[in-house]
Formats: structure tokens, C-alpha cells, sequence
């Protein structure tokens, strides 16, 4: 099979049409997914107040890296794969933690806060070694109204210039306050990272598959798609819903007070390119994020940010939140894993994409501008990406 690839004509015969399946099982599909998406891709690690003090730290796997943002002594937040420069260990272990200086437990090479290599044992008897260019390695960070994003290489936007088109609608709920409600989920899916985020932006399946979210919404729910974004909202209802979590929520979620009368009842999603999402509302702050382990499997992390507020009411909405979305994500798993097996069928390739589909047809026209295989409908024989 030929794999000459001709550039997309000005209105492209594929923009209405899905991936093809073969890209989400492929190995060398997903191996080019990991160059060319997520290691020049931003991802979220924690939030500053995760990391208050000097000597805090959190890390974040992904992709076969460990990336560790700390908070320094001269207060400033920065962030190093964890990777000793004598011999390549890990040098923290766990997602967490507080040290005065970062030590490897192999040889004790012992680095600051800010990355400087200060103490080698027998420093002498290396006579090749620089310390002032054997410092941990840099990794690109920046913080987003308090949230710590990393990201492997340099190129494209920063996340603020993502999130432009929103910042107004972000602001009033005021993410620099944020403190951590429990402690990171992680769950493991076997699927391929796409089919959580083809999910996630779906906005048809909603009134088919989530019968509470759709009592709890109505007939509200909307998306959009800019270059770098998809959001989602919905309203939540007066009329009461059927279903006892939905309809305790609806009345004791209380007046929140910085928030603007049109955010009071409303439920707001952020989808950032290409595996990090927002889930907004009145009472509490959600990140959730994908990560690829393997060709059919991913890894979903997640966890609940809110403003102090001991009001019972807003303690009885939080718990109420967490069983209505606790339903919702049994539901997309049960979605997600039927898919992922129907890919594996040979007489499935692409789908057509319905004109309300605008956040997939978004996704897929970026996947396939990064990855141009991604326009080829069969799977190509094996070794096309050595081509």
C-alpha cells in the first residue's frame, strides 16, 4: 500500500467523517502519539496550594517520564524530570511529598530545590564531572489561575493563551483560592486515551445514556469547539428532578456569593488539548485528565478543588456532586469499553460525524493536521511509520 499522503484540498472530504478505528489500537499510531502530541502537549499536575511551602512537591507520570514541580526557598515553582544526572534514578519516590533538598537514594547525589547540583560523595574521583551543568533537568511549567501545568517540549501556546477566549467566564470563580477536597483518582481503563476524550466532548450521548445528568440539565446542554478548547454547560433545572441525589442537589446547593447570577446554577466544562478537562461548578472545581499506557489502555486522573465554605448546605452539595458524577462516569465507562470493542470489528473504519458534532470533527482535524496517517481509512502494513 502506497503511503504517499496528499495534502487536504481547502475544503477537506474528510471533515465530516471520524477517525479511523485502526488509530486507536495502533502501536506505531500510538508511539507517534506520544512525539507529536503529548510531549509537546501541556498537562496539569496539582495546584500551588498543593504545594504551599518551600520544599513541597508533587510529580506526575505520564508516558514513561517523571516530572516533579516544587516550590523552592525563594518561594518560586518549577519543575524537573526526576531523574538523577549521575545514572538515571528516580529520585523521589511516590506522588507527594516535602524534602530541604532532593537526594538520590542510589548514590546521593544531592540537588537544591532549584535544581542545582550542590553535593556529590568523593566529588573528586569524577574527573569529568561539571556540577554546574549536571543540575536536574529543566522542564517547561506555568501556572494557570493556580493550577501547575508541565509540559516535555517547548512550541505552541501557553495555557493561558488557550483558555483567552474564557478568561472572563473563568475569573469569577476565583481557581487562585482553590484548595484540594481528598486526594487524586487514578483509574485505569482499557481503552485508547481518544475514546475518553471523543467521549468527554460528546454532547448527542447525553440525553441517551445519562438519564440523571439530562433530568438534572433538561434540554441545556450545549457545546463549542475553538482551536485550542472545547466547553460544555448546561443549566441545571427548577423543575425537580425524579431522582433523589439530582433533586436533594437542586435544593440545597446554596447561593455562591462571588459568583455571577447566570453561574449560579450552572454546570461548565473545559476540554484542553488534548487530555485535560475542567469540570466547573457552583460548589466545587474537578480536573480530570487521560494519559496513553499502551494502544488500548489509558489512565484517568482526577480530583475535586473547592473554596473554604462550612455551610452544611454546600457540604450536602459536594456529596450529592460526587454521587451524580460518580453515576455519570459508570455510565461513559460502560460507553467507552463498548466502543473500544467495536473498533476491534474488521467491518468498522469510520463513522460520519452529525453537524452538531463540532467538538469531535475539532479533535479529529487537529489529530489528523499532527499525525497525517490518521487520513488513511484502512490500517497501513506493518513498519509505515519508518517509511
Amino acid at each position: 500500500m502506497s503511503l504517499a499522503l496528499v495534502k487536504p484540498p481547502e475544503t477537506d472530504p474528510l471533515e465530516g467523517w471520524s477517525l479511523p478505528a485502526w488509530t486507536y489500537d495502533d502501536p506505531e499510531f500510538a508511539a507517534l502519539e506520544i512525539e507529536r502530541v503529548f510531549r509537546p502537549s501541556w498537562q496539569v499536575v496539582c495546584h500551588v496550594s498543593d504545594i504551599a511551602n518551600p520544599g513541597d512537591w508533587h510529580s506526575l507520570d505520564y508516558i514513561g517520564e517523571s516530572v516533579i514541580v516544587v516550590r523552592g526557598t525563594d518561594g518560586e515553582v518549577r519543575a524537573f524530570t526526576n531523574v538523577c544526572r549521575h545514572r538515571g534514578s528516580r529520585i523521589v519516590d511516590g506522588s507527594s511529598g516535602c524534602a530541604k533538598k532532593l537526594v538520590c537514594p542510589y548514590h546521593a547525589w544531592t540537588f537544591e530545590l532549584d535544581g542545582r547540583l550542590t553535593g556529590v560523595p568523593d566529588s573528586a574521583s569524577y574527573p569529568t564531572l561539571d556540577k554546574s551543568k549536571a543540575g536536574l533537568a529543566p522542564v517547561d511549567c506555568e501556572i494557570w489561575r493556580g493550577f501547575v501545568f508541565v509540559r516535555l517540549e517547548s512550541g505552541g501556546p501557553s495555557v493561558a493563551e488557550m483558555m483567552a477566549p474564557y478568561e472572563a467566564m473563568v475569573a469569577p470563580y476565583q481557581f487562585e483560592r482553590l484548595e484540594a477536597l481528598g486526594r487524586v483518582t487514578m483509574r485505569p481503563r482499557a481503552v485508547n486515551w481518544k475514546n475518553v476524550g471523543d467521549n468527554y466532548s460528546d454532547g448527542l450521548h447525553i440525553p441517551v445514556s445519562h438519564p440523571g445528568l439530562t433530568r438534572l440539565l433538561g434540554k441545556s446542554y450545549g457545546i463549542e469547539a475553538t482551536e485550542h478548547v472545547d466547553r460544555m454547560w448546561g443549566d441545571i433545572e427548577d423543575r425537580f428532578s425524579s431522582g433523589w441525589s439530582e433533586r436533594l442537589y437542586q435544593k440545597l446547593l446554596p447561593p455562591v456569593s462571588h459568583l455571577p447570577q447566570e453561574s449560579q446554577r450552572k454546570w461548565l466544562y473545559f476540554k484542553l488539548w488534548p487530555s485535560v478537562a475542567f469540570d466547573i461548578y457552583p460548589d466545587q472545581v474537578d480536573f480530570m485528565q487521560w494519559l496513553p499506557t499502551g494502544p488500548t489502555t489509558c489512565l484517568i486522573r482526577e480530583i475535586s478543588y473547592v473554596l473554604p465554605d462550612e455551610r452544611r448546605e454546600m457540604k450536602a452539595a459536594r456529596y450529592l456532586n460526587w454521587r451524580i458524577n460518580r453515576l455519570v462516569n459508570a455510565e461513559d465507562t460502560a460507553l467507552i469499553n463498548r466502543v473500544q470493542e467495536g473498533m476491534a470489528s474488521r467491518s468498522f473504519s469510520v463513522g460520519p460525524l452529525s453537524d452538531k458534532e463540532v467538538c469531535l470533527k475539532s479533535f479529529c482535524r487537529k489529530m489528523r493536521a499532527v499525525i497525517p496517517e490518521a487520513r488513511m481509512e484502512q490500517r497501513p502494513a506493518k513498519g509505515w511509520s519508518e517509511r
